[in-house]
Parts: C-alpha cells; structure tokens; sequence
C-alpha cells in the first residue's frame, strides 16, 4: 500500500443492499476502485439474495444483511461491525433503511448521492457528497462515488464476477459447445412490466426457425413460473427448455455467458448478461432506458418510453424529473413482435460480423 496515490482511502465500505441489476452496476465501480488502490480493503453491505450472486468477488468481503428479520437484520450487521471503523463509506442506496444501517457505520468520510438524489433523508446521513448529474445512467450514477474518491469512470467499465468449475458445467450441459442460444428472461419485478405470451413465444419460434436453442430463465416465483410456462405451451415451432426457477443466481450469470443473445424486460438477469458481455434485447416502455437500460447494448434497445411517457405525463421526458415512469396495465403490447424480430435479425447480424 505505500504505492498508493497521495490522498488514497486507507479502508472503504461499500453500502448497497439490492437490486440485482444495481448491485451489478455498482460491481463496475468497486473492481475501477480496486484498479486504482490495489490492496486496500474493501467491505460491501449487500443483500441476501445479491451477496449469493456476487460471493467470491476478488479481495471483497461481503457483509450480509438480511432484511426479511426486519431490526434484527440490521442489528446483525452492527454487531459484525462492531469497533470497526473505516476511512470511507460509499452510500450508493437512497432507501431509509439502508441510511439506518449506515448510521450504525463508523467512517470518517461518508458519500451519499447529491442534494437533488438524495431522497428517503440520506442527505441527513452522510457528510460528503458526490458531483451533481444530469441525465445518468444508474451506473454512471456509481462511478460518480469512485470520482469523489479520485478513480475516474473508465473509458469501458469491466466485471469480473467469479463463476465456479461446477456452476459452468451446469451451463455448458444447457448450452453445449457450438449450440448458439437465445435467453428469454421474460419476467420483471412487476408484471405489467412484462412482455405479452405471444411475443415471447413468436420470438421463441423465429429463434428455433434459425438452429437458435431458446433457453427460459428466471427467478422461483409463481408469477415466473406460470409465464414460463404459458410461453412454452404458446411455442408452435420452438420447445423451450424451461429453466425458470431451476437454478442458481451463479448458474444462471454462467448461463447468461454462454448464450448468443438475451431478449429480457427491465430485469436484473439483462443487467447480469451485459456483466458476462453478452448482447442484451431490452424491452421498455416503463421506465427509461438511458437511465436503467443495458449499459452495454443501448443500440439493442426497444424503446416505447419516450413516446409513452410524453403521452401520458404531457411533456417529453427531458423535461420531466430525471427517473420518471409510465405506469399502466398493458403497456408493454405496444412492442411489436415485428420491431422485436427485426431487432433479433440485426444483433444475430452484427455479432457474426464482430466475431
């Protein structure tokens, strides 16, 4: 450490809890942070179901917090962190019990999001903050922390998220060597996020009409399950190997890795595929895809929110509070299953030109 740049963090705790596609966001910075001040320690406050997506992370200790105990979670956390104290905290989460638990984190110099971001009361938790930003993406909005710390934003934010030999085994018996594939994650956190049964499933079949094995993936819960389900009866060329709920957040990253191409919603698996370099189809009409699309694959975009969101809040989203959604059932039907097609055409086009 006495190589360091004058000015370097001694220690650096990282808080931030969820979700699946920030938390894989914010993994850019830390391995950028990491770059810039080799061997200073690093302890990242994470979430239950993230810390098992991102356990192993390269010379990062990962505290758990558990929220479903409610006070005891948090307690938990304090007492693990009881009679530590760090040099810097990165607030990266504006949510009140994240703020909570940094109350309970000792450091002399805590960052939390600029006055404008910083909802929920975080201002009133930190005493540091990073620059303002207009128009950013969530990512960007990370790298922001690694800049008030002295680590420029990279010109290409990289990954590097462990995988085990048995997790990539499991991948490679799914998508064997030389099967090109398509991942259809179709679930979001809130169904009328989701894309119709009719699109996936034609997507599905326009895929298996190319040799494409078509690859279900997604997360146990009935909602997730039953849409599984729904596509693979709605296929009439394609059979599905339905994966939804079958495997691990580790399975599924190494799954994501192997895969031609992703065809997904705002969801957290399009966010893990972009980590593993893999070209992302996003589906959005709820929120902005400049702000929570996939930050790699912005060109792979199918995006109704612009035209949405003026429809329904009157003005364009440039001059609307930045992070602004539609809401509505049924939204999500106004992306043809044609513009999805095209779209399809046009990565399968221009991957095989790269490669």
């Amino acid at each position: 450490m006495s190589s360091l740049p004058y000015g370097a963090p001694h220690s650096i705790c990282l808080l931030r809890l969820s979700s699946i596609g920030d938390v894989c966001h914010a993994v850019a910075t830390v391995q950028a942070i990491q770059r810039r001040y080799p061997g200073v320690p690093v302890t990242w406050i994470l979430g239950k179901a993230e810390a098992s997506l991102l356990q192993g992370l390269p010379d990062v200790e990962i505290i758990v917090y558990d929220k479903t105990k409610g006070w005891q979670g948090i307690l938990d956390v304090r007492q693990q962190l009881k009679r530590r104290k760090f040099d810097v905290l990165l607030h990266m989460q504006v949510a009140f019990r994240a703020s909570i638990l940094s109350a309970f984190i000792s450091a002399n110099k805590k960052y939390g999001f600029d006055r404008a971001r910083a909802g929920e009361g975080q201002w009133l938790f930190s005493n540091r903050r990073i620059g303002k930003q207009t128009h950013a993406h969530v990512l960007e909005g990370f790298q922001a922390f690694g800049a008030a710390i002295g680590v420029p934003p990279p010109p290409h934010p990289l990954w590097q998220i462990p995988v085990s030999d048995s997790d990539s085994q499991y991948a490679q018996t799914v998508i064997p060597d030389g099967q090109p594939a398509l991942i259809i994650t179709p679930a979001a956190s809130k169904a009328e996020r989701n894309w119709t049964v009719a699109g996936y499933a034609a997507i599905a079949d326009h895929a298996a009409r190319q040799s494409l094995k078509v690859i279900l993936c997604g997360g146990p819960s009935a909602m997730e399950k039953a849409l599984g389900e729904q596509i693979s009866q709605a296929c009439q060329v394609a059979e599905p190997d339905n994966q939804i709920g079958k495997s691990s957040l580790k399975q599924l990253l190494a799954l994501l890795g192997r895969a031609r191409v992703v065809l997904a919603p705002d969801t957290g698996p399009a966010h893990m595929a972009v980590t593993q370099g893999t070209p992302v189809i996003g589906l959005y009409c709820h929120s902005n895809p400049r702000r929570t699309g996939p930050y790699l694959w912005p060109d792979y975009v199918i995006n109704h929110y612009d035209r949405l969101c003026e429809q329904q809040h009157g003005k364009p989203w440039q001059n609307l509070p930045w992070g602004t959604r539609v809401k509505g059932d049924g939204l999500m039907a106004e992306i043809t299953i044609d513009e999805v097609k095209a779209m399809f055409n046009r990565v399968l086009v221009e991957q095989s030109q790269r490669s």
